[in-house]
């Protein structure tokens, strides 16, 4: 089986739901067009629309457990963004001017004993990944089956969040990446570094309940890393079923 890409995600508002796309272009030095866009400050957060800032500012899923369950659809003409969850209402909002009924919505997917959400914040030009530079999440599927079959049983790969899955190469190989640069389609990745899982990918993410645990099984292998953080170095077209090729 040639390498390929196999599914491309993104998630608009951080923590707030996924989309998935069959084609997307992107540029050198930026996060993945329509990733991360927003974020949703909690009340103790010490972050602001100037900078970047780090996930702990944020109400994320390794925290409330329920966002997990949230789906997306991004309209990037009307600049609204459409959430469903199996235990909400669908909502279409901009977030740039309804932040407060995004809160609102996802009130009650948030557990009490935790910072609520405050506010919703956007950095223009910069997606608000969970690195301090504009990085692209790349899975690898034979590494995602490695997992479920240690579990015993099949998990969804949307528990990793990952922006790009490709299929074809062996279990754990894009360890071996890191330093390298890879080319995906007409595009190049730097590939930087692993990606270090946390409670998130413990929900299930068609109920958003916490049925796994997927950082003990990671543990077995002695991390809890799934995926590999990676930087854009010559853009281009992303599809799905484009090749992968690992440069000298």
């Amino acid at each position: 089986m040639t390498p390929a890409v196999t599914a491309i995600w993104r998630h608009p508002i951080k923590s707030h739901g996924r989309e998935a796309l069959e084609a997307v272009t992107l540029t050198p030095g930026t996060t993945m067009p329509g990733d991360r866009v927003w974020a949703v400050a909690h009340e103790a957060a010490q972050a602001d629309d100037s900078a970047w800032a780090p996930c702990t500012n944020f109400s994320r899923g390794a925290k409330a457990p329920g966002l997990m369950a949230i789906a997306a659809r991004y309209d990037e003409a009307a600049g609204t963004v459409t959430l469903t969850h199996p235990e909400r209402p669908e909502i279409t909002l901009d977030p740039d001017r309804e932040g407060a009924r995004l809160i609102d919505w996802t009130r009650v997917l948030m557990p009490a004993d935790r910072a609520a959400s405050a506010r919703v914040l956007r950095v223009p030009g910069r997606g608000m990944t969970d690195t301090d530079y504009p990085s692209v999440s790349i899975g690898n599927m034979a590494t995602h089956r490695a997992v479920s079959q240690k579990l015993g049983r099949d998990l969804s790969p949307v528990r990793w969040r990952i922006n790009i899955w490709l299929d074809g190469l062996a279990p754990w190989e894009e360890f071996d990446w890191i330093g390298r640069e890879v080319r995906i389609g007409a595009l190049r990745f730097a590939i930087r570094e692993p990606i270090t899982r946390c409670m998130a990918t413990t929900a299930n993410p068609e109920t958003g309940k916490r049925d796994t645990d997927t950082l003990g099984v990671l543990n077995t292998w002695g991390h809890q890393d799934m995926g590999v953080y990676a930087e854009v170095t010559a853009g281009g077209s992303l599809a799905l079923a484009d090749p992968v090729e690992v440069l000298p």
